[in-house]
């Protein structure tokens, strides 16, 4: 009993000894924790700064808290230490990227990056069919409605005159077309024997069918009677059917071609044509004229031109038969680029029995649109002299004993365009180089009938101009000018041709219902031979005309012709002089 006594009073003792000991243990532990985290907390603080300076404060804080540890086994004391840290701390700031401006411009990188690219091919299968496009027909806005009229004009003058005009039209005016036209007038003069009549009936006729051609013919009937009253001396006597020189022609004329462009880019349009001549002396002439002109079309560019020409003409007379034939193939490569185009080719042509190549080349340039146009070229091109044509020219013409043609060479340069909405002009200087051109000379016996001189060798500098001005309906004016300087001939002069020519032509609306229209022809004498083969030349010429429309009732026109207003007795052909001032008068009326 007494050892468990003893054993419980030591153990007793034992623990009051151990247990102050561990619990200032604990308290110097818990303090010693609570310091290492905050020295920790400021090491992690200052670490990005100085890891130098937070080495060493770690270390001392390490040491310190190692102190304490062992003075807390050694001492015993109820307030806990406090330990006091001190650290070398100098805040900076850390170097900053600088930018480097610089005023020197960047390099151009001129490399070219090649890059491929792979496409895969799209085959694309539809169930359905398109609907085809069909192209519908443009409507024309216009007030214009076309009407089948017809018309009557007769009047009636002074030297015997009457004068007969009719007109009509036929046909819807888009598929077919057909127009009639006659006239009919003759004069008496005072001269003896100075008379002439004039008859002329033509037909025209258009017709489109539904693939896009078109049909285009022309039936011609013309005569004209007049009498050769201009002998010298005028006191020879003659019978009036010694002096009766007349002459009939008769035309047919048929074309057919497309009035657009084919899927393949050609256009064509061939035409045939006869006509038949003949006077009232027993001589005749025959023309049979085809022309087969096609062009086929590239591009927008580029163009071809073909133009093939047979002409073949008979004439006979009681003392000749003569045939004058030519043949020819236009080829022709047209160039169109911006504002200039360019025709360049040949003309390989068979005269009767003589080949020739002539040149085809000009050139036109838009300097300012339509403005202004300058063009320039060198062509040539034969001139098929006739019966019908030396007649129609110099209708006082002995029947000729032979016929040729003309080859004409021209150069070329001129200018073109307009100026506003109203203004137009044209000119151009030439220079001609002629073989056997025809010219007129009286016989030497009389003079009443002209013989015809061929001129193998004539050049002449021409000079051409043209101005118009017109305001839609009311008013319009045409003014034109040739003029010859003759350089050299195998003649004295070139006899019959006229060395200066100006014409104008007039039409003006006054008012509502009058209508003044005007013309007039300034010629410069031509060169003639007397009968002493002496060169001569006749006086200048002017012929003006003048006339006058009023609208009396809706369908009845007065009119009021001046014919030679000025009464110049003047020659166009030596020993002819025409008609002086002759005034007529008449009624149109329209059928509508």
């Amino acid at each position: 009993m007494q050892n468990f006594f003893k054993i419980l009073l030591l153990l007793i003792l034992v623990n009051l000894i151990v247990l102050p000991s561990n619990s200032q243990k604990r308290t110097s532990n818990k303090k010693a924790t609570t310091k290492k985290i905050v020295a920790k907390k400021k090491a992690i603080s200052n670490q990005k700064k100085s890891n130098k300076k937070s080495t060493k404060t770690t270390s001392k804080v390490a040491t310190a808290s190692t102190s304490n540890e062992n003075e807390g086994t050694k001492k015993d004391t109820t307030k806990p230490d406090v330990v006091v840290l001190y650290a070398a701390f100098k805040p900076t700031l850390r170097n900053a990227a600088k930018i480097n401006f610089s005023a020197a411009t960047p390099v151009i990188d001129t490399l070219k990056e090649a890059l491929n690219y792979v496409v895969p091919a799209q085959n694309l299968f539809f169930s359905y069919q398109p609907v085809p496009i069909k192209p519908l027909a443009l409507f024309v806005d216009s007030t214009y409605t076309w009407l089948n009229n017809g018309y009557a004009k007769v009047g009636y003058g002074g030297y015997s005159t009457p004068y007969i005009e009719t007109g009509w039209s036929f046909g819807d005016g888009k598929n077919n077309v057909t127009s009639i036209n006659a006239v009919h007038t003759s004069s008496k003069g005072n001269l003896p024997f100075q008379q002439f009549s004039k008859t002329n009936l033509d037909i025209l006729g258009n017709y489109t069918n539904a693939n896009n051609h078109e049909w285009m013919g022309k039936f011609n009937f013309n005569t004209s009677n007049q009498f050769l009253y201009g002998y010298q001396p005028t006191t020879l006597v003659f019978n009036k059917d010694i002096l009766q020189q007349q002459f009939t022609n008769i035309a047919i004329d048929a074309a057919y071609g497309r009035k657009t462009v084919n899927d393949f880019g050609i256009s064509y349009k061939p035409s045939l044509g006869f006509n038949y001549f003949f006077d009232s002396k027993q001589a005749n002439e025959f023309t049979a004229k085809l022309q087969v002109p096609v062009t086929k079309k590239f591009n927008d560019q580029l163009a071809l031109k073909l133009n093939l020409l047979a002409d073949i003409t008979s004439y006979k007379s009681n003392l000749v038969n003569v045939s004058n034939n030519l043949f020819s193939l236009n080829t022709t490569v047209q160039y169109t680029a911006n504002n200039f185009t360019l025709n360049a080719g040949i003309l390989p042509t068979w005269n009767n029995s003589e080949v020739k190549l002539l040149p085809n080349f000009t050139a036109e340039a838009k300097i300012n649109g339509e403005k202004f146009i300058a063009e320039a070229g060198w062509i040539g091109y034969f001139q098929k002299n006739t019966y019908q044509s030396l007649a129609s020219t110099n209708p006082w013409l002995a029947q000729p004993t032979n016929l040729f043609n003309t080859k004409i060479s021209e150069q070329y340069l001129g200018i073109k365009g307009s100026v506003g909405n109203h203004l137009t002009y044209n000119g151009r200087v030439s220079f001609l180089s002629m073989n056997n051109m025809p010219l007129f000379v009286n016989d030497l016996g009389d003079g009443k009938t002209f013989m015809i001189l061929p001129d193998s060798n004539l050049q002449a500098l021409k000079i051409h101009g043209e101005i118009g001005y017109s305001i839609q309906e009311k008013f319009s004016f045409i003014a034109g000018i040739n003029f010859f300087q003759f350089t050299k001939s195998n003649f004295d002069k070139p006899f019959g041709l006229l060395p200066l020519e100006l014409t104008g032509s007039l039409k003006w609306k006054l008012l509502k219902d009058l209508h003044l229209k005007s013309n007039v022809f300034i010629w410069d004498g031509v060169n003639y031979r007397n009968k002493l083969l002496q060169s001569q030349k006749l006086s200048a010429a002017i012929d003006f005309n003048a006339g006058i429309e009023y609208s009396l009732m809706n369908k009845l026109n007065l009119w009021l012709q001046f014919n030679n207003l000025l009464n110049s007795r003047y020659q166009r052909w030596n020993q002819y002089e025409v008609l002086g001032l002759n005034v007529i008068a008449g009624v149109v009326y329209s059928f509508r």
